[in-house]
């Protein structure tokens, strides 16, 4: 029976989550290099790295965690090549469309704080959809839903792992709602990037990763989603300066594409 807990990030906001016997995949964006993803409204934006997998090389998978529909989230690849029977997490309009339009035939939807639960023997994972905020007010109207999501990995009842992944959003003080309602978060996965279209900020730059790092104060925070498409205008550097000028650094470990991180670190030291 695995035990361990672990994050292999693969590029953009796609990773593995490998917990225990559970694995999961994060918002599949499996385009190379080169490459555009289509963003809406005739907007593209084109990628500048290669991710770490192909999507031919991925382990099996229990499921999908999707914050969004957008083209670096869920791209012409992943539509393509995933499993049409894969349950896939998502919110309500996302799971729509992925099954309506893409045969997608096990899709989760999610309102704000519902979750779903898979089972394994003893253990179990919980994902629980959170808020997110894609953009300025009244612009993430014109943009796709998008949730966080946090999720639980349980042994025997015993919880040993919240992670909180923040989708794409932007810094709001009603996040505070997060640790509130579920407290005790261990890991959190920032979407970063400072993304910006037509002069408009869309997903955190590094000054707001760090207020939600302050916010959430979780033991480890591993910074993703900042260098992989032309739309963003905010690299790790700033966030890193960011978290330094708060004396933060220390709650943070960024991650390369490829690199897999033991999560078990941030579980010990949620414990002490």
């Amino acid at each position: 029976m695995q035990q361990d807990a672990a994050v292999t990030f693969v590029g953009n906001a796609t990773t593995l989550l490998r917990l225990g016997e559970f694995t999961l995949l994060t918002d599949p964006n499996f385009l190379h290099a080169g490459e555009a993803a289509y963003l809406g409204y005739g907007l593209w934006s084109r990628r500048r790295t290669q991710p770490a997998l192909d999507i031919d090389e991925l382990p099996p998978l229990d499921a999908v965690v999707l914050s969004h529909l957008h083209g670096d989230h869920f791209d012409r690849v992943a539509k393509a090549r995933l499993p049409r029977a894969l349950p896939i997490a998502t919110t309500p309009d996302a799971a729509q469309r992925l099954e309506r339009s893409w045969r997608f035939r096990d899709t989760i939807g999610l309102r704000t704080w519902s979750h779903v639960e898979f089972h394994k023997g003893d253990q179990s994972i919980r994902v629980t959809s959170v808020p997110a905020q894609h953009g300025p007010n009244g612009v993430h109207l014109l943009l796709p839903d998008t949730m966080g999501s946090v999720i639980d990995w349980q042994v025997a009842g015993e919880r040993r792992l919240r992670l909180y992944q923040t989708g794409d959003t932007l810094y709001r003080w009603w996040l505070r709602e997060i640790p509130e309602r579920l407290p005790g978060i261990d890991v959190m996965l920032v979407h970063l990037g400072g993304t910006r279209v037509l002069g408009l900020l869309l997903t955190m730059n590094g000054e707001q990763g760090a207020s939600l790092v302050d916010l959430i104060e979780p033991p480890l925070t591993v910074p993703i989603h900042y260098d992989d498409y032309t739309v963003f205008r905010s690299p790790l550097s700033d966030f890193q300066a960011a978290v330094k000028r708060r004396h933060l650094d220390h709650l943070v470990s960024p991650i390369v594409r490829g690199q897999t991180m033991d999560l078990t670190v941030a579980q010990r030291s949620a414990q002490r």
